[in-house]
């Protein structure tokens, strides 16, 4: 006699609204300045300045990306004298979800790239995903 095992019925608005904080999480690496920023942190602390003047940007853009990570707590700072340096709040589990995406994007080839609500045609077209 063989064994059934059932799966029960799953709500789907529930389960998605279990993945809030994932979307929430993915929306804040979603933005090519907030990874760039990332990138150039997991050299180590900076400042702002140096921040802006690694990554060519005006440092209210800067401002506002560290902002918007401190808030979703992947970076964190520390006052010194007048300035802040910033840093990575949890820099492995970082560090080892941009090595998973890296993979993935390799194995996955261009698609994202393609991708035309994603991609870069959607991204040229003025689109804000």
């Amino acid at each position: 006699m063989a064994i059934q095992l059932t799966v029960p019925p799953r709500d789907p608005l529930s389960e998605a609204s279990g993945l809030s904080s994932a979307s929430s999480l993915f929306h804040s690496l979603s933005d090519p300045t907030r990874l760039a920023i990332l990138r150039h942190l997991t050299l180590g602390e900076h400042r702002v300045v140096d921040l802006t003047t690694h990554l060519g940007l005006a440092q209210s853009t800067i401002s506002k990306h560290l902002a918007c990570l401190r808030d979703c707590g992947l970076v964190e700072s520390r006052p010194v004298g007048r300035a802040s340096l910033f840093t990575l709040s949890h820099r492995e589990e970082l560090l080892e979800l941009l090595a998973v995406a890296e993979r993935l994007l390799t194995v996955t080839g261009d698609a994202v790239d393609l991708c035309p609500t994603y991609g870069a045609a959607s991204r040229a077209g003025g689109q804000d995903a």
